[in-house]
This record gives structure tokens, C-alpha cells and sequence, in this order.
């Protein structure tokens, strides 16, 4: 009777321990891009601030990729671009969203992304101009990058039929192939210092591509001129004028409120050690975090802000 007790207590028992399991997947990028270094660094602050929780961290393709997995359920949090998650809320085809996606949610405005063009001084390229004819690396296929890459070679009245050979690479098997004489340029949209460009500028000479302002005032938002400050590549002694995007930390409707509460509440009270990470994480400021979001703040998120005051 004893074991036929304790087999039944055991059976109640298990399925209770399982429930409090909090499975987070965190959707990333590619390694030597800036997102998988902070949804690494995401993941170790889950882990030991939210009971019960088991992490996971996915090197993607980035944006695009991030999105489809989310709505798959096969991620619990992500970052992406703004100007990704406004064409699949709307439902941009050519970005690969054939249908609007109804089930995102904001948890917070990160960092910059800046779209940086790095070309070798061998290549001779030294604006939007001189890429014609020549090889450019624009980031994965249907990649957040590439849709940059599309959106300001059109607003440059340039498009990949004027290129030499388009490439649809990684940030890292680019910058090999630049070192390689392979291709020419890499246009990459990561944060500042991104570790690829780092890698490349201290290899061999490059030239950073200046992006002028103008072609923020014609994408418009969330494009937004800014510049890549003198010394931030090997070489680089002025600042280079180039466009800034905002990435969005985000989740699903699906998933559960207090979790993205949890989620929430970790991310702000550990921001040095997030920083720590990646020189980009000190532009996360909970002050403007909720501003200009391109989908709603999920209701788990939106607690959060509201305790803290920040709402």
C-alpha cells in the first residue's frame, strides 16, 4: 500500500515541477554580429533572475528570421529592426510576410543599428556612387540587413542589376571575402564597433562609405541620419555619415504575461551587466524605451513600465 501511495503522490508531483519551468528561447543574429552577443548575455541574466527558468540562445539570420519563429512559437523573445517589424505588422511581401502579423509585441527599444558600408581602399569606393560595378556583400537573403540594403541602394537610385555581383552572406564569411580580394564591400546594419568591421579595418586598410542624410529624408522613419564618431575602426579618423535604425526587443501575444513581466523587470534592473556584453547596450535607457514602438508593448511589459513609473 505504502509504494502504491507513494507512486500516486509521485505522479502529482512531477507534472507540478514541470509546470514551473519557464522555457525561453532567445532569437538572435548571427555570431559575429551584435545581437548574439547580447541575447547570450540576455540569457545568463534570465536565468539567474527569473525561478525556474531555462534558457536557450539561437544564432538566426536576424530580423526577418527572428519574426517567423516568434510566430511559430519557437522563440519567447527576440530583437529586431523597426523598419522589419513595421513591414510584417503590415504584411510587406517583399520583406517575406505575405499575410500582416498580428501577434507581436514590443518589450522595449534597444539600441541603434547603424547601416555601415565598408568597402577596401583597394576597391577605390568612396560613396553610393562607386558601388556600381562593383561586389557587395548585402547581408542574409530577406535578412533585416538586406532589406536595408535594398531600401538605400533604391533611395540612392542604385539597385543590385547596377552592382558587379551581389553577395547574400553573413557579417563574418563577408569580411573574409573582402580580405580575400573577393568582393569589395560589406554593408552591414549592426551596432557601432560591430566586431566584424573591427575585425576587417584591423586586417587592411578600408574605407567607410558615407550614407548622406538625404537618403533618411527620403526613406524616412525609422531611418534617421546619424554618424559613426571618428576612431570607432581601425583608420576611420573623421566621423562618416551613415543612418541609425532602432531594434526593438520583442515577443509574441502568445506568451505568457508574467513571464514577459519577469522578462522585463530582469532586463532593467541588470543593464550593467548587459553592457558589459556589448558597448551598443549603453544606449538602453528605460527612459526611452517605450517610445516610438512599431507594435503595441505587450501587457507583461506594459505592468512593468507602469510599476516603475515609467508609463
Amino acid at each position: 500500500m505504502a509504494a502504491v501511495s507513494l507512486a500516486v503522490a509521485t505522479s502529482v508531483v512531477a507534472p507540478a515541477a514541470v509546470a514551473q519551468q519557464k522555457f525561453i528561447n532567445v532569437l538572435t543574429g548571427g555570431t559575429s554580429g551584435v545581437y548574439y552577443p547580447l541575447g547570450v548575455a540576455l540569457a545568463k541574466i534570465y536565468d539567474e533572475a527569473i525561478e525556474g527558468a531555462r534558457t536557450q540562445v539561437q544564432s538566426t539570420k536576424g530580423s526577418v528570421e527572428n519574426i517567423n519563429l516568434l510566430v511559430q512559437g519557437r522563440g519567447e523573445v527576440a530583437l529586431a529592426l523597426a523598419d522589419t517589424i513595421i513591414a510584417a505588422a503590415e504584411g510587406n511581401a517583399d520583406a517575406g510576410f505575405p499575410q500582416p502579423v498580428e501577434t507581436l509585441r514590443s518589450i522595449a527599444a534597444t539600441y541603434p543599428n547603424y547601416v555601415q558600408i565598408a568597402a577596401s581602399e583597394a576597391s577605390g569606393i568612396t560613396d553610393l556612387e562607386g558601388l556600381r560595378g562593383k561586389a557587395l556583400s548585402v547581408g542574409a537573403p530577406a535578412s533585416g540587413t538586406e532589406l536595408n540594403a535594398r531600401a538605400i541602394l533604391g533611395a540612392a537610385g542604385l539597385s543590385y542589376d547596377d552592382l558587379g555581383k551581389v553577395e547574400y552572406l553573413p557579417f563574418g564569411e563577408s569580411v573574409e571575402l573582402i580580405k580575400n580580394r573577393q568582393l569589395d564591400a560589406t554593408l552591414q546594419s549592426a551596432g557601432l564597433g560591430v566586431a566584424s568591421i573591427r575585425d576587417l579595418s584591423a586586417s587592411i586598410p578600408i574605407r567607410m562609405v558615407p550614407i548622406p542624410a538625404s537618403i533618411a529624408d527620403t526613406l524616412g522613419a525609422p531611418f534617421q541620419a546619424a554618424d559613426i564618431p571618428a576612431g570607432t575602426y581601425d583608420g576611420q579618423d573623421e566621423a562618416v555619415p551613415a543612418l541609425a535604425i532602432t531594434n526593438i526587443l520583442i515577443t509574441s501575444s502568445e506568451v505568457d504575461e508574467e513571464l514577459v513581466y519577469e522578462m522585463t523587470k530582469a532586463l532593467f534592473e541588470n543593464l550593467d551587466e548587459l553592457k558589459t556584453a556589448h558597448p551598443a547596450a549603453a544606449s538602453i535607457d528605460p527612459a526611452t524605451a517605450t517610445t516610438d514602438l512599431p507594435v503595441p508593448l505587450h501587457p507583461g511589459a506594459e505592468r512593468y513600465y507602469k510599476e516603475a513609473g515609467l508609463l
